[in-house]
Parts: C-alpha cells; sequence; structure tokens
C-alpha cells in the first residue's frame, strides 16, 4: 500500500478495540460462586476471551462441547454477560485518541467481531466511542466468519473502501488470516488477548504492536 493512501480501520472487538475480559472474568466467577466452586484466576479468562463463550465454558468448568450439560452453561454465560455487558468492559488505553485522531483526518473506523450482533450492538452503543464507527460486520451478517475473508469484505463493501487500502487490527491468528486473505494490510495486537508472544510472531502479520497506543504512530509512519 502506498504512503497516504489509506481509506479506513477496521479493527476485532475484544481484546482490541476493547478490553472486555473484566466483564468475562466477572460472570465466570458469578457462575463458579453458585456452584460453591473456586474462582477463576483473571489471567486465564483473559488470555482465553478471544477463543469464544465455548472455549471460556471448557476452560472453566472442564467441559466438552459434546457433554449434556455444556450448552446449559454457555447459555447462563452468554445470559450473565448480556445482563452486566459492559459493567467493566472499557476501550485500551491509546485507542479513543486513535479514534480522535481518523475522526480528524475524516478516516471512517469500524468493527469486524466474531461477536454476534445482539452482544456487538448493545456494548458499542454503551461505551459510546467518539467519533462514532462506521461500520458493525458481526457473524449473523455473513455466511463464513473470521478467518474466511467475507466480513472483511463485506465490511469494505459498506464502507465504500479497497481491502488494500484498509487497515484491519486483530488479536488472533484467524484475524489476520482473515484480513491476509481479503488482500488488507495487518497489525497484530500484541496487547491483547493472545497465549505468547511467539504465538503473535508466527501469524505473519505485516505489523505488530506491543501496545494500543502504538498503532496511530505506526498508521502515520506507514499509511498516513
Amino acid at each position: 500500500m502506498d504512503q497516504r493512501s489509506l481509506q479506513a480501520v477496521l479493527f476485532d472487538l475484544d481484546g482490541t478495540l476493547l478490553d472486555t475480559a473484566p466483564d468475562f472474568a466477572l460472570v465466570l466467577n458469578i457462575m463458579k460462586r453458585r456452584r460453591d466452586q473456586q474462582c477463576i484466576p483473571y489471567a486465564r479468562v483473559r488470555e482465553t476471551v478471544s477463543d469464544g463463550a465455548r472455549a471460556l465454558v471448557t476452560m472453566a468448568f472442564n467441559i466438552q462441547p459434546d457433554e449434556p450439560d455444556f450448552e446449559p452453561l454457555r447459555a447462563e454465560l452468554l445470559s450473565l454477560y448480556d445482563q452486566h455487558l459492559g459493567t467493566e468492559t472499557r476501550p485500551f488505553e491509546g485507542i479513543p485518541e486513535l479514534l480522535g485522531a481518523l475522526g480528524d483526518r475524516q478516516l471512517p473506523w469500524g468493527v469486524v467481531t466474531n461477536k454476534p450482533s445482539w452482544l456487538a450492538e448493545p456494548l458499542l452503543q454503551r461505551i459510546s466511542l467518539h467519533p462514532p464507527m462506521s461500520v458493525l460486520i458481526c457473524p449473523d451478517h455473513v455466511t463464513h466468519t473470521k478467518p474466511d475473508p467475507e466480513p472483511m469484505l463485506l465490511a469494505c463493501t459498506r464502507l465504500h473502501t479497497q481491502p488494500a487500502h484498509t487497515v484491519y487490527i486483530g488479536d488472533h491468528d484467524r484475524d489476520i488470516q482473515a484480513g491476509r486473505a481479503a488482500g488488507m494490510p495487518t497489525v497484530a495486537a500484541a496487547y491483547g488477548y493472545v497465549h505468547s508472544a511467539a504465538a503473535v510472531a508466527s501469524w505473519q502479520a505485516d505489523f505488530e504492536v506491543g501496545h494500543a497506543s502504538d498503532i496511530l504512530p505506526l498508521l502515520q509512519h506507514h499509511f498516513l
């Protein structure tokens, strides 16, 4: 991508744009206390959030998706999460300033997430980022989710931008796979819910940042 050709920036949600792990830790430990079980260390919750609700249930209760008690536990987790949505979630440090800088340049931003819209939409409304996002793509908007490029390409279509001029930032291998498959420049958010620095290096993102406040200087240097 040539210098000064950036048209938009897209983010993964959990672990990239917003620090949602505290809310998941809150509701998982409500579930553990209901069962008189020991609470889960926050670090274990944090490193599992980007793998989704099923992975959280498996981690917290040592149960597999094919076991009969799994779906009731997953449903309870999602119900409790909905009730506590946004309670302790905050943008990562540096994100508000980044979005403000994009707004100053009249560059749109958006979210492409594997979080369902019935949770993603109200969460983003409660956090109220400025300027507001221009697009939100969730699994219920597409046939194939990340790591398939379909949601990335749909976001570009709705933004009227070209993938090659739209940067995608994410904290999971599937984010980088999806961005690369769509022909986007990709940024690995190593500050997010990752298992190890070595894992991040293996994703083969175009760029890697260790803190959300590093994103704006990177964009300024390479794309603005």
